[in-house]
């Protein structure tokens, strides 16, 4: 479970993130979304401890960050949209070395590690190094990392950015699979097709405040109607010159 409070983050005088409260239930796959600069990968870095928040209270499967920091990154895991991975280092070492942080006993270790070449498909680059590996590949590396100690929560900001359409499926398999398994998995993306095909919940952040929290079944009517009629239309009239004859 994720819950929020009240939560604000202002830098300077710049309200980053403004009052943001909301829930997340055990085992739910809920997405946040909005535009650039509304204050999602804020809100994201607040709940996973990187930020502190200017005001607010935040519960993450029942740890405080306030109260209980350590606790807190032992129940979670994190893709960052950084990924955080290691040149000099294989797929497989990065695996290794990740279980030895977690204190993960060899066995358990060494068939987690099988199980997430498998089901990512990262068998035959088990042996490249980070620095050859394409961008899906790292990104399906960074979440085989997050998901190793088997959090009670996983945080992803962006997971599907710039992975192509199979790489995409796999991970949107893994999220669910993880789910239903009662892993509570909040992401962010501004893929909305993604969305609508994988969370249970959807929290739209609009200028630093929640515009919508609602499961994605309840939903009135389609989420990228619900997005546009938000944000605004753009005014595609602005770019009739482009494509015309050059005088």
């Amino acid at each position: 479970m994720v819950s929020c409070s009240n939560l604000v983050k202002r830098f300077g005088r710049f309200t980053a993130v403004d009052d943001v409260s909301f829930r997340v239930e055990r085992g739910t796959i809920c997405a946040l979304i909005g535009a650039n600069g509304a204050g999602k990968t804020t809100t994201l870095g607040m709940l996973t401890g990187m930020l502190l928040p200017t005001a607010g209270r935040i519960l993450v499967a029942g740890a405080s960050i306030e109260d209980d920091p350590v606790e807190l990154r032992r129940r979670t895991g994190v893709v960052p949209d950084s990924l955080g991975l290691f040149d000099a280092l294989t797929v497989e070492e990065h695996l290794r070395l990740s279980a030895s942080v977690y204190g993960l006993e060899r066995e358990v270790a060494r068939r987690r590690c099988e199980d997430l070449l498998a089901l990512l498909s990262l068998d035959s680059a088990r042996r490249r190094f980070a620095a050859d590996c394409s961008h899906g590949m790292r990104k399906k590396l960074a979440l085989a990392l997050a998901v190793l100690h088997n959090p009670a929560v996983l945080f992803l900001d962006e997971p599907f950015e710039g992975m192509d359409p199979v790489a995409a499926e796999t991970v949107r398999h893994a999220l669910g699979a993880a789910a239903r398994r009662g892993t509570t998995v909040l992401f962010t993306s501004h893929s909305l097709n993604l969305v609508e095909r994988l969370a249970d919940q959807v929290v739209f952040i609009h200028h630093g405040r929640v515009a919508l929290d609602r499961p994605i079944s309840d939903l009135p009517k389609a989420l990228h109607e619900l997005y546009f009629e938000t944000l605004g239309q753009p005014d595609h009239g602005r770019m009739e010159w482009l494509g015309s004859p050059q005088s």
